[in-house]
């Protein structure tokens, strides 16, 4: 029987290429976001090269009803899901405390809860078919120190390191496998979005991967049963060194790094 995968924030950037990656490799996908029209032109396009289903199920994550409505929605359509991909994401430019309580609280929304949530619906069907493969995309962010600006960020794709950690050894054997999958600075809308372009394009071009390559590889890695992969040799190499270093300097380390790629007020003024 054809697989089934349902992809979060799936109208663009990452989301979109693991739409596309899957799709090529023979799935039926759901796809899930806010922008419908964005939404069925993608579905259009993938059934009509790859003669695959696609279905459109638009709703806005930062709901806490959204996932109760995506799954009643599979549930009318009598669909299953074999790979949930929790792509969905959001970040916040500015420090914690200038930004609204409103922003955090919908960044906490999306990327901890609405994940939580979706997973908490789906995994019960996975594991009593013995078959179930669970991406969570996470960020080389979620494994280096914490830094100033966009605060919330970091620790919510933390979260999602340690939620596929502890998901993985439950469902040992179960025929499950959970991934985060942690890529460095990928090529997307994000940053626009952010309003962040102008910033972050000083980065060195070695430091850039593209979206295909990011959803290719956890796809690759989910498959392989890999608990946490992290993309690209560079983000490798940086997610291995900051391991090495004590946690003193590598907190030192990247607060450069913030001051060089971000707008860190002056201290003693958090606003």
């Amino acid at each position: 029987m054809t697989k089934t995968a349902l992809i979060t924030g799936a109208s663009a950037g990452i989301g979109e290429e693991f739409a596309r990656v899957l799709a090529q490799d023979g799935l039926d996908l759901v796809l899930v976001a806010r922008r419908r029209e964005r939404l069925e032109s993608l579905a259009a396009a993938l059934a009509a090269e790859y003669s695959v289903r696609v279905v459109v199920v638009p709703d806005d994550l930062t709901d806490p009803a959204a996932p109760a409505r995506i799954h009643a929605a599979l549930a009318q359509l009598g669909l299953h899901i074999d790979m949930l991909v929790n792509n969905a994401g959001a970040g916040i430019k500015q420090t914690f405390v200038r930004a609204a309580w409103s922003e955090h609280a919908q960044l906490m929304q999306v990327q901890i809860v609405a994940a939580a949530h979706l997973t908490y619906l789906l995994l019960p069907a996975m594991v009593e078919r013995g078959y179930g493969r669970i991406i969570h995309v996470s960020s080389l962010a979620g494994l280096m120190p914490g830094a100033p600006a966009s605060t919330l960020y970091p620790a919510a794709k933390s979260f999602l390191v340690k939620f596929s950690e502890s998901l993985a050894a439950e469902l040992r054997d179960t025929g499950v496998h959970v991934c985060a999958v942690c890529p460095g600075f990928t090529r997307s809308e994000f940053h626009d979005v952010m309003g962040t372009r102008g910033v972050v394009s000083k980065l060195p071009r070695f430091m850039w991967q593209d979206a295909r390559t990011v959803a290719r590889s956890g796809v690759a890695a989910v498959h392989r049963n890999e608990t946490v992969y992290v993309t690209g040799p560079i983000n490798q190499f940086l997610a291995s060194a900051v391991r090495m270093l004590s946690p003193g300097l590598a907190r030192k380390m990247m607060m450069k790094q913030a001051r060089r790629y971000r707008s860190i007020p002056a201290r003693g003024n958090p606003a």
